[in-house]
């Protein structure tokens, strides 16, 4: 949601909606504790708010990523693998799934790969392109194991991608299929 403006649409679309199939319930008569005591936890509610695709270009990262990050991109303890691309594994606490950044320079390319599992990834800044189209920041994909690609970065800018992987990837091309037996799950 917090890049996606057609999110947002669709969202506050649904929401609206929702509230018109409830107008038209009966109501049910509630005591005045019960009713006393929801009104109390809204106002205790704290209010909604979504980065707009302004904000994050201004350098305001979302605040889910900024807990897991402490600090910005530059902050990163980041692994290089090949001379284009370099990741960031970022500490969750989850020990099913490995949260990393994915930093692509500018018309650099990952090297061919499948997946063993599901990878889901986020666009955070720039944009990258594969044989199934171009995916730009606040873009969302989800890759299934039958998927091959090797995503290569938009030549303007720098390309970084939060990437959520519940197996490790798998090279296939011949130059990196040697990495393979050492690809682990870094979970956690």
């Amino acid at each position: 949601m917090n890049y996606c403006e057609q999110c947002r649409r669709s969202s506050a679309q649904l929401q609206t909606l929702g509230a018109a199939l409830f107008d038209g319930l009966q109501g049910e008569p509630v005591g005045d504790v019960l009713l006393n005591a929801v009104l109390a936890r809204l106002d205790d509610a704290p209010p909604l708010s979504y980065a707009n695709a302004s904000e994050w270009a201004a350098g305001r990262t979302p605040a889910i990523l900024q807990r897991l990050m402490n600090g910005d991109f530059t902050d990163l303890v980041w692994k290089k693998i090949t001379s284009t691309l370099r990741i960031s594994y970022l500490k969750t606490g989850d020990p099913n799934y490995e949260f990393a950044l994915y930093h692509i320079k500018a018309g650099g390319r990952i090297p061919e790969h499948t997946h063993r599992g599901s990878e889901m990834t986020l666009v955070l800044e720039g944009g990258f392109s594969d044989a199934d189209g171009s995916y730009d920041q606040g873009d969302f994909l989800l890759r299934q194991p039958s998927d091959v690609h090797a995503p290569t970065a938009v030549q303007s800018e720098d390309c970084i991608c939060l990437a959520v992987l519940d197996a490790p990837l798998k090279f296939t091309g011949w130059k990196y299929r040697w990495m393979n037996p050492f690809l682990q799950l870094r979970a956690g």
